[in-house]
């Protein structure tokens, strides 16, 4: 188990075990399917690639023709339910479990990742991952009557490496506005300056997410007339406290739905202007994403280059963290578009590689547990005092001493000191904690009283001075006929003996016993 604390609250994650992540391919339909170059495993979980050889290349090529791809799933002529099914399912239901969730669209432009995500809005059975994975969390919050459920969302969009809230409810009225950050902090990677809106039922959140929608940059393009020229973030996060349990544990978790923009070459989209812009952004933040998965999958790697890119930086939590991820990977099965379809897949097998280690997030709330404390200790001395009542102990105090009871106990211990009290009257713990306590008092009292009466009938100076100790040597031979003064080493110092003493003028150098504990030497 992991601990993390954080003002008033302290974050537990209990270590879960590693696991590969998911990717499954999704084909988009067509009737130009290239049959005699894409073929699938029995079992629906790999595809083969095979390009016929380029004759005008020459007899000689040694070009590679043949690639298989080892997948979780091959989704083809696949409708939006089966799909949501098979790759999104079970993370929204384990997200209501305290475990987070991150699914990713990833492919070529064109190739159905929005569609994939958000789905058809004129038709409610065409609808994507999305709208799909806030019924099910609302679904299961009302399945579940023995917890209090809130649910929260955000929309984040990141175009040409800008961070863009597409659920403000402030305009952007220009560069004054503080920009958005990606920061960091023990409990993982947020946005500083993302709103996040609270949804009580399952429409508010449908009317948020058609806002951000409604928000998002899109533009025409040779592949797509809708293209989507950023990457988005819509993150759902889930808090449950039991209405049960009176314990101050409650769990959180949030799902990451991840639409990326489509990779595309800007050769083949004829891309110009704003477009072709956009595009080199799109291209460059997919290949510092695409570093990264290299990365992870390196187990010899010990640096991941997550802040390459404000993608990458992002999804630091969701790409190799303690998430349920899955990658859902959209391809072209035509023959024109073999060359991006061989890229994708690469993409998915390498991410097949990373490993994440998903776990529940759980959370103690310092205030809620302060006060289940005191409602525990309350219980305790009634217990107690039910027990002392049984065993006849009517007089025993639990509550903390006062200061008339400190002083009788401090009084009690001078007189055991001194040998006029044999033995000190014991009852409970906090009488014996107090009785060591004043021990520790009397004893500072009295060597403090030990050196008073020093520094009054001897003077004090530093005992690695040798000068001035034999200056003051002189001065005492002189003044007397000791030859020395007596000396007597304690507390941190030398005390002398003045010889002008009346121990000394009464007979010579003697044993100053009476000065205090310790010995007097010449």
């Amino acid at each position: 188990m992991m601990r993390r604390k954080n003002g008033n609250k302290r974050y537990f994650t209990r270590m879960g075990t590693r696991k590969k992540v998911h990717a499954f391919v999704r084909v988009k339909p067509t009737d130009d399917f290239a049959h005699e170059m894409i073929k699938y495993g029995d079992d629906n979980k790999s595809i083969d690639i095979h390009l016929k050889k380029d004759l005008q290349r020459g007899v000689v090529n040694n070009k590679q023709t043949d690639w298989s791809f080892k997948l979780d799933g091959v989704l083809h002529n696949a409708s939006q339910d089966l799909v949501y099914e098979t790759v999104a399912k079970d993370v929204v239901a384990q997200a209501l479990n305290g475990y987070n969730g991150t699914i990713m669209c990833y492919g070529q432009t064109g190739a159905g990742k929005t569609y994939t995500m958000t789905g058809a809005t004129e038709n409610y059975k065409h609808r994507g991952i999305l709208p799909r994975a806030l019924q099910q969390v609302f679904r299961m919050i009302a399945e579940r009557p023995t917890h209090a459920i809130t649910v929260r969302v955000s929309y984040l969009e990141i175009y040409n490496e800008s961070l863009f809230d597409l659920l403000s409810t402030l305009p952007y009225v220009g560069p004054s506005v503080t920009p958005m950050t990606i920061v960091e902090n023990p409990q993982g990677v947020f946005v500083k300056g993302l709103s996040v809106h609270l949804t009580s039922q399952e429409e508010d959140a449908f009317s948020l997410l058609f806002e951000g929608e409604t928000n998002r940059i899109i533009a025409s393009h040779t592949m797509n007339k809708n293209s989507s020229r950023s990457h988005c973030i819509f993150t759902i996060y889930v808090e449950a406290h039991s209405r049960t349990l009176s314990d101050e544990k409650y769990i959180t978790s949030k799902i990451n739905l991840v639409d990326l923009a489509g990779s595309e070459r800007l050769g083949k989209s004829g891309s110009e202007g704003r477009v072709l812009k956009e595009a080199t952004y799109i291209n460059k933040s997919l290949s510092f994403l695409e570093q990264a998965i290299i990365a992870l999958g390196d187990q010899k790697r010990d640096h991941i280059p997550f802040r390459q890119c404000k993608l990458t930086h992002a999804l630091k939590d969701s790409l190799g963290g303690n998430c349920n991820m899955v990658l859902l990977t959209n391809i072209y099965g035509e023959a024109a578009q073999l060359e991006e379809t061989l890229s994708s897949l690469r993409f998915a097998s390498r991410m097949k590689l990373v490993t994440t280690e998903p776990a529940i997030n759980e959370k103690y709330d310092a205030e809620r547990m302060v006060k289940n404390l005191e409602k525990e200790l309350v219980l305790l001395k009634q217990e107690l005092a039910i027990h002392d009542s049984l065993a006849n102990r009517t007089l025993v105090n639990y509550d903390p001493m006062d200061e008339i009871q400190i002083a009788e106990i401090n009084s009690q211990v001078r007189r055991y000191l001194e040998g006029t009290l044999d033995e000190i009257d014991i009852i409970n713990l906090r009488q014996i904690q107090e009785v060591f306590n004043q021990f520790r008092v009397v004893l500072s009292q009295q060597e403090q009283e030990v050196e008073a009466t020093l520094r009054r009938k001897y003077t004090l100076i530093d005992k690695n001075d040798f000068a001035a100790i034999s200056a003051v040597q002189k001065l005492f031979s002189k003044k007397g006929r000791c030859r020395q003064p007596c000396e007597w080493q304690g507390f941190g110092g030398l005390y002398l003996q003045d010889p002008a003493d009346p121990v000394l003028q009464g007979g010579g150098c003697q044993r100053a016993a009476s000065a205090g504990p310790g010995d007097l030497q010449h």
